[in-house]
C-alpha cells in the first residue's frame, strides 16, 4: 500500500504509483483535434482534477437544497473518495489529463485487462462538451482495443447524456450495478 501525504486543501495525496517509462496510449482522431494526453501529476492536477469532478455533478446537485458551501464540501469528500479508490484498486492504469491549447480540459482513465480496455473514467469540462471530442476520443479507444484483439468496458449512470454516443459507438448493455449500467463493445470479428 502507498503513502499517502495530506496537502493544504485536505485531499489525501498518494505517493506517485504512475510509470512515468510506459508509453502512453496514441490517440490519432483526438491528436488531430488538438487534444494532447499526458500523465496526471498527482500534486499539480488534483485541483483541475477536482473541478472536472464537480462539473459532472452539477446537474445532479442542482435541486438540492444545500448552500453553496455544503455542495462544495460534498463534492471535495465524493471526489476524494472516488480518487482514493482508483489509486487503490488500480494502480496500474494509464490516468491521463486531456489538454487543449496547453490548458487542462478533461481527464481519461485506461485500465487495460487481459480481456478487455476498462474505461474507469472519461470526462470533458463543460465548454468542450458535444464539440466531437469525446467520440474522437472514444473511437481511438475502440481501436486502441481493437488492434490488442480486446473489448471495450464502461459503467454508466443510466441517464448520463452520453449514453446516445456509446450506443452510436455499438456499446450494448451487459450489466447492471445499482444507477450504473454496464456497457461493453467488442470487435466486429469476436462477434462473428
Amino acid at each position: 500500500m502507498s503513502e499517502q501525504t495530506r496537502d493544504s486543501d485536505g485531499f489525501d495525496r498518494p505517493d506517485p504509483v504512475i510509470s512515468a517509462g510506459d508509453p502512453l496510449p496514441v490517440l490519432p482522431r483526438a491528436a488531430a483535434l488538438g487534444m494532447v494526453f499526458r500523465r496526471m501529476r498527482p500534486e499539480a492536477d488534483l485541483p483541475f482534477l477536482f473541478r472536472l469532478y464537480a462539473s459532472t455533478r452539477e446537474d445532479e446537485l442542482a435541486p438540492v437544497p444545500w448552500s453553496a458551501e455544503q455542495k462544495a464540501a460534498f463534492l471535495a469528500q465524493q471526489f476524494q473518495a472516488q480518487h482514493s479508490h482508483y489509486m487503490q484498486h488500480m494502480p496500474q492504469a494509464d490516468w491521463m489529463v486531456i489538454e487543449l491549447a496547453g490548458q487542462p480540459v478533461g481527464r481519461l482513465y485506461l485500465d487495460t485487462r487481459e480481456s478487455e480496455l476498462r474505461i474507469v473514467d472519461v470526462a470533458l469540462m463543460p465548454a468542450q462538451r458535444s464539440r466531437g471530442l469525446g467520440g474522437a476520443i472514444l473511437t481511438d479507444v475502440l481501436e486502441l482495443a481493437e488492434r490488442g484483439g480486446r473489448g471495450v468496458g464502461i459503467h454508466v449512470e443510466q441517464f448520463n447524456p452520453a449514453m446516445r454516443l456509446y450506443q452510436r459507438l455499438g456499446f450494448v448493455k451487459c450489466g447492471e450495478t445499482g444507477v450504473y449500467h454496464l456497457m461493453r463493445w467488442d470487435p466486429p470479428a469476436a462477434t462473428r
